[in-house]
């Protein structure tokens, strides 16, 4: 089935009292789709297995470990959960979000964003991993694709690699974000969405990744620094050794996310 695996159309039931209004995007294992509710006589987003994967153990676990996670979870930076469902299919159905992408936001824009543009998105990442950490939860696949801004505010979605700190049984996250310990796979810990945080102000700050993975030359964050992020723009030197610091390949090097918020603050203010 792979690819061409059936999708949902307009009308179709979703699961009861939801009701497709259209496909948004196919990943790996999910498909991801704008629903309506009877209910709550509006949209939202539904996040199921695709029909291919829906037998397979890890999409339906990590699905429903994801909404368990974020239907515990109430912060103003990070997407909530409405409902778990298990049945008749295994769902996510989160609340729709307005804005776009920071990935979008950055493929389509035609100037380099201001600094106070960078500190409000930085302190908004700042502020929700507090909060998740705080919980006892790291993040693990912070990139511009998982935030969600919206008129100055950004809002972090896919909790989907989130787990507990310590040694990982695989490897999480996205190859061009992941700190150097999640390749490896040594213990993770605040540091690891640390790194997170510094890879997507460094992309909004400049246009480009921190790093690049050409086929077949393995991972660049594990054998080499960033380049500095100056080197590409000009920035004030409070945030781009903040942003430096961030992605340190020693996790023990990296400031802590009440250290980045600091400098962050004093940027706005």
């Amino acid at each position: 089935m792979g690819s061409d695996a059936p999708i949902l159309t307009e009308g179709e039931s979703l699961a009861p009292g939801y009701e497709v209004v259209d496909h948004w995007v196919r990943t790996k294992w999910l498909d991801v789709y704008a629903v309506w509710s009877l209910e709550r006589e509006c949209r939202c987003v539904a996040k199921v297995p695709r029909p291919d994967c829906s037998g397979k153990r890890r999409p339906r676990a990590d699905l429903l470990n994801e909404g368990r996670l974020l239907r515990r979870l109430t912060h103003p930076h990070i997407v909530r959960a409405y409902e778990v469902l298990d049945d008749p299919r295994p769902a996510l159905i989160l609340e729709a979000l307005q804005g776009a992408t920071l990935e979008y936001i950055i493929a389509l824009r035609r100037e380099l964003p201001a600094i106070d543009d960078i500190a409000y998105l930085g302190l908004h990442l700042c502020s929700a991993m507090h909060y998740l950490h705080g919980r006892g939860w790291l993040h693990l696949d912070l990139k511009p694709g998982n935030v969600i801004s919206s008129n100055g505010v950004a809002k972090v979605i896919d909790l989907s690699c989130a787990r507990r700190p310590g040694r990982p049984r695989r490897a999480l996250g996205t190859p061009l974000y992941m700190a150097p310990e999640q390749i490896v796979q040594q213990p993770l810990s605040p540091a690891t969405d640390v790194w997170g945080i510094g890879a997507v102000l460094f992309h909004h700050a400049t246009g480009q990744p921190p790093f690049w993975i050409p086929n077949g030359s393995g991972y660049q964050q594990v054998v080499r620094g960033a380049d500095p992020v100056c080197s590409y723009r000009s920035l004030p030197a409070a945030l781009a050794e903040a942003i430096d610091a961030c992605l340190d390949r020693d996790p023990d090097a990296r400031p802590t996310v009440a250290e980045v918020a600091d400098v962050l603050v004093a940027l706005v203010d």
